[in-house]
C-alpha cells in the first residue's frame, strides 16, 4: 500500500502570504479529515496533493519519490481524486463514466475488459446507482452525480483517496453510506484524505484531522487531540456546544 508524505508544504493561495508549512504523512488505514472555513485553502491543498496545482514551497512524496517526478499514469494508478464540482466534457452514460476509473491501467487504444466492466458495475451497485447505468450523467441530480463520481474512483481502486466534500449534495442516508464506504476502504488498507464541512461527520469517522485557519495557520494530529472546542470555535468563528453520542463528540452551533 502507498503512503503520502507532505514535507514542509506551503500551498499557493492567491492574495494570501505563505502559511504555516505542513509536515505530516497519510498512511494506510488512516482516515484524515480537513476542516476549515470557506477560503481557508482546503480544495487548493487537495489539488496540490494530487499534483494538479503547484506549491510555493516544500514537496509531496508518494511513498519514497517526489510526486512531481512520477508519470501521471503512475500517479493515477495510486491516487484517486473526488472533485467537489465537476463538468461534463462530453456526453457519457453512468457506466461509461465509471469505467473511466480503469483508464490508468489500460494501454493506448486498449478496450476495457470484462473484468473492468465487472468492477464498474460492482462500484455502481455499492453506491446504489446501478439502475442508472444507461442514463447520461448530465441528466442526473446533484446527489446522483456525486455517487457516480465516487463509484468511478471506487472502480479505479486507488491506494490513496483524495476526496473534496465527498458528501456534497447527498441526503442523510447516502452521507452515512459514503462515509461507511470510505471507512471500509481504510480498514482494507487504503488511505483516505478528505475535506469536510460537516464537523460531526469528521468527529465520527476521522482518526486524524487537519485544521486550516484562514490566516494560513494550521494544526494537525489525532482526532482526539484536535476536537477541542476552543480550537474549533476559533477555526469557524462560531460558539459551539458539545455533547457525546456512542462515544463520539457532537458539536452544535450556539447563537
Amino acid at each position: 500500500m502507498s503512503e503520502l508524505h507532505i514535507r514542509e508544504l506551503v500551498i499557493d493561495i492567491p492574495g494570501r502570504p505563505g502559511g504555516l508549512p505542513l509536515d505530516f504523512s497519510v498512511k494506510p488505514g488512516q482516515v484524515w479529515g480537513v476542516l476549515g472555513p470557506n477560503g481557508a485553502g482546503k480544495t487548493t491543498l487537495l489539488h496540490t496533493l494530487a499534483g494538479l496545482r503547484p506549491c510555493r514551497g516544500g514537496q509531496v512524496m508518494l511513498d519514497d519519490r517526489p510526486l512531481a517526478d512520477l508519470r501521471r499514469r503512475t500517479v493515477a494508478q495510486r491516487l484517486g481524486l473526488v472533485f467537489q464540482e465537476r463538468q461534463d466534457g462530453f456526453p457519457a452514460t453512468v457506466l461509461e463514466t465509471a469505467l473511466i476509473g480503469r483508464h490508468p491501467f489500460l494501454s493506448s487504444w486498449q478496450m476495457e475488459s470484462a473484468a473492468d466492466l465487472k468492477l464498474a458495475r460492482q462500484a455502481l451497485a455499492r453506491l446504489e446507482v446501478s439502475h442508472l447505468e444507461d442514463r447520461l450523467v448530465s441528466t442526473l441530480s446533484g446527489g446522483e452525480r456525486q455517487r457516480v463520481a465516487i463509484a468511478t474512483v471506487l472502480t479505479q481502486s486507488p491506494a490513496i483517496w483524495l476526496a473534496d466534500e465527498p458528501t456534497n449534495h447527498l441526503d442523510l442516508h447516502h452521507q452515512i453510506a459514503v462515509m461507511e464506504l470510505l471507512a471500509g476502504e481504510a480498514a482494507a488498507g487504503k488511505a483516505v484524505f478528505m475535506c469536510l464541512h460537516d464537523l460531526n461527520l469528521a468527529a465520527r469517522w476521522c482518526d486524524h484531522l487537519l485544521l486550516l485557519y484562514p490566516d494560513g495557520e494550521a494544526c494537525w494530529g489525532p482526532a482526539s487531540r484536535m476536537l477541542v472546542p476552543d480550537a474549533l470555535e476559533r477555526l469557524y468563528g462560531q460558539r459551539l456546544a458539545t455533547t457525546e453520542l456512542d462515544g463520539a463528540p457532537i458539536f452544535v452551533p450556539v447563537r
